[in-house]
């Protein structure tokens, strides 16, 4: 018997589209972050960037539940002196929703450099259109 380990030159790649009208944000971000790993992959090696391409449309449709709308914060800081910037998510859902998907998909991938290649990945629109249609993605439902 012998068993194989994959790396980043010998496994093949997929599209994949995620719709996320109507989602929940945190439920869907945890499958993206496997599918972009490669957990649902037979091919999966905890060690190499063996996960698919995610294309993610119809962000600014997501849902939050309880009251995360007007109390999950959203923080960064410019690096100047006092640069704190915070935004409510309700805000941030009217400015700009793929921030929201990214950080939270972001939270679920390793850290270091494994992690920012998977991330690299991950392309996230608001509406419904996206410029890969040239790479015949596939879409994925995420049912409960």
């Amino acid at each position: 018997m012998k068993t194989d380990s994959f790396n980043h030159t010998n496994v093949d790649r997929n599209w994949v589209v995620v719709d996320l009208a109507g989602q929940t944000l945190g439920r869907v971000a945890s499958r993206i972050a496997a599918i972009l790993r490669g957990k649902t992959k037979p091919t999966f090696t905890p060690f190499a960037d063996v996960g698919d391409f995610v294309v993610v449309v119809n962000s600014d449709k997501l849902v939050l539940t309880g009251n995360k709308l007007g109390q999950k914060i959203y923080r960064h800081h410019t690096t100047f002196p006092g640069g704190l910037k915070e935004v409510v998510a309700s805000k941030q859902l009217a400015k700009d929703s793929t921030v929201m998907v990214e950080r939270a998909v972001k939270g679920m991938l390793p850290r270091g450099p494994l992690g920012r290649s998977m991330l690299r990945k991950l392309k996230v629109y608001k509406g419904a259109e996206h410029p890969h249609a040239a790479q015949q993605p596939t879409p994925v439902s995420f049912t409960r």
